[in-house]
């Protein structure tokens, strides 16, 4: 029997393995890729915005979703890597939703090796008894919650509190402020709370989502569904991520293209006069950067392609 195999399948077998060889190193490659990536734009946010200083203690907010286990993972990555000596202490919020598998965190983080603490607080009641059927729960669950985790930062004495969100977070929520909110208003990198007491930083600031999405499939992470928000469908912030993607998919590096534009901000050509003195704008005679360029010579593209226009004209956001 063995005869048999080694004369009829031995080309194709060792055709076989080679096919095999080269598509586990194609994958090593692209998740070694991957992961340089995510550190370097993790680690370049923290430079940037001075989000991470030695001797902090950083809460690190874990949801159980991909974006917080993908922070804390990258975090965990960095700290080993850092210039600087820092704290890492994980932080859940068991908000005592119907099923939450409680046990699944604990385990994790405790495989892990990192500190953490789990707060339990029956949050998910109150929202269900104050929210009406069919209305959106996403603001007194955040206030609550925000409120929760603050307290918890000062008991553990954190200096700087840890949230998830990502790149793609910023722009839904710059286009979800402009769109229902009146306001050209995004979601910073770094704040500080309401009561001005807590510093607030996003490490995950220039992270695509997708890159996380892949990173929380090879890693693993045991995802834990959330039965609040994640259960509504009609969210206003889901509506604008269906447009936001599907401008993506027809216009290539869209959304890049908008992120950039909120690091790159001129408030002389808005209409916010606490940012522009318009009232008292007076004519100078010197030059100025900032200026109506409309009498200035400027090079026309040969060609402009029809295409890079569409869409702008067909935006239709549903109430």
């Amino acid at each position: 029997m063995s005869a048999v195999w080694i004369e009829d399948e031995p080309v194709v077998a060792a055709r076989n393995f080679a096919a095999e060889r080269d598509t586990a190193l194609r994958a090593a490659h692209e998740v070694a890729k991957l992961e340089k990536r995510l550190c370097r734009q993790v680690g370049q946010a923290i430079m940037d915005f001075n989000m991470i200083e030695a001797g902090d203690k950083v809460m690190v907010c874990v949801s159980g979703g991909k974006d917080s286990y993908g922070m804390l993972d990258i975090l965990l990555k960095m700290q080993q890597r850092a210039p600087i000596d820092f704290e890492l202490i994980a932080v859940n919020l068991d908000q005592k939703q119907p099923g939450f598998p409680e046990h699944v965190l604990p385990e994790y983080l405790s495989k892990l090796g990192v500190p953490f603490h789990i707060e339990n607080q029956d949050t998910y009641s109150i929202v269900k008894e104050k929210i009406a059927p069919g209305k959106t729960m996403c603001s007194l669950c955040s206030r609550l919650r925000r409120g929760i985790l603050y307290r918890v930062a000062d008991e553990l004495g954190a200096t700087k509190v840890a949230l998830g969100h990502h790149r793609d977070d910023m722009i839904q929520t710059f286009f979800l402020n402009m769109f229902f909110a009146g306001k050209l208003k995004g979601m910073p990198p770094k704040l500080t709370s309401d009561d001005g007491h807590h510093m607030v930083i996003r490490p995950l600031a220039y992270v695509a989502e997708k890159d996380l999405i892949a990173w929380a499939a090879h890693q693993q992470f045991p995802i834990i569904p959330c039965t609040l928000c994640g259960s509504q469908e009609n969210l206003q912030r889901k509506q604008v991520a269906a447009m936001l993607r599907e401008w993506e998919k027809k216009y290539p590096g869209r959304t890049e293209t908008m992120f950039t534009a909120m690091q790159n901000v001129a408030p002389s050509h808005l209409m916010d006069s606490n940012l522009h003195d318009f009232k008292g704008l007076k004519t100078t005679g010197v030059a100025d950067d900032n200026g109506d360029m409309a009498f200035d010579p400027q090079p026309l593209p040969p060609t402009l392609p029809a295409r890079s226009l569409q869409g702008l004209q067909t935006l239709q956001v549903v109430v």
